[in-house]
């Protein structure tokens, strides 16, 4: 697949069936995510023209202080993602501990309480699967350090629909087992250092708003 194929998608016949109408980022990461993560939002702009959600491996008992830490990190308004909340450009929600996020017809969010049991809580495959359904080419995955393979089927999901994945390199990955995973599907447009992922949303949530 060459870089942002699924972005030149949006505006076109198959965009249109699409629940969402903006471009949404989902940021997925496990072990060694925390940093990856605020690095990647760092440099991103107030005002990007597109949704960001945020899925990092949790206990279900851990104090949740993800969305303070990142909201130090970056321009852009973070919180925690509550059930019903609507998606909205420039926003990133964050996924509490102890709770899978997927994303609604309704371009809204939902909200299903995490077990004891597999999969990885939170899920990355069922919130890119659900990002995929509703957003179509729209969507741009981006698969950050992490142990396991979680995400993998969810950027099978994002591709089949035109959407985008990126994976983040085993040179800056803390852990490269769930960016190898993704990359393992033949579907991930772009294997980019970590400090290179920012200026990449950048670019196709540019290209899907009609502002190259």
């Amino acid at each position: 697949m060459a870089p942002f194929e699924g972005a030149a998608l949006v505006g076109g016949a198959s965009g249109a069936e699409f629940a969402v109408p903006f471009p949404v980022v989902a940021l997925i990461a496990s072990a060694g995510g925390i940093n990856a993560l605020a690095r990647v939002l760092a440099p991103l702009p107030a005002e990007l023209p597109a949704a960001v959600l945020v899925s990092l491996h949790q206990s279900p008992g851990s104090p949740g202080r993800l969305a303070e830490i990142l909201a130090r990190r970056t321009r852009m308004a973070v919180r925690i993602a509550a059930n019903g909340d609507g998606l909205r450009p420039g926003q990133v929600l964050v996924t509490a501990p102890g709770w899978h996020l997927l994303v609604t017809s309704q371009s809204r969010i939902g909200l299903i309480k995490a077990d004891d049991l597999p999969p990885s809580r939170p899920s990355a495959d069922l919130l890119l699967a659900t990002l995929a359904v509703t957003c179509g080419p729209r969507a741009l995955a981006v698969v950050l350090t992490g142990m396991g393979h979680d995400g993998q089927a969810g950027v099978r999901a994002v591709a089949h629909c035109g959407g985008t994945v990126i994976a983040q390199d085993q040179a800056t990955s803390q852990f490269f087992s769930m960016p190898s995973a993704a990359i393992d599907t033949e579907q991930v447009s772009q294997v980019l250092a970590l400090d290179d992922i920012a200026t990449a949303i950048i670019a196709h949530t540019m290209a899907a708003t009609g502002n190259r």
